[in-house]
């Protein structure tokens, strides 16, 4: 099921399929975030913004607004 990295239940695991390039930032692509690196939501903030994420075992705190820019597929358990 495609759907936004922002969109991910709690320690729901997902492969990235693509990203608009205009708005992630150069520091998060070479962190990790790149197309077929595997994505894990850990937490969210109590009001639900920043989220924390596992982006192929690199932890990162994102903003929901760039976590949307992220499509993903989900991977079935």
């Amino acid at each position: 099921m495609q759907t936004t990295a922002d969109l991910l239940q709690k320690e729901q695991k997902a492969i990235i399929l693509s990203f608009n390039l205009d708005t992630i930032p150069l520091k998060l692509i070479e962190m990790g975030c790149m197309e077929g690196h595997s994505i894990e939501l850990v937490q969210t903030a109590p009001f639900g913004d920043p989220l924390y994420l596992n982006i192929n075992g690199t932890h990162l705190a994102i903003r929901k607004e760039m976590a949307s820019d992220i499509v993903v597929e989900i991977i079935e358990n």
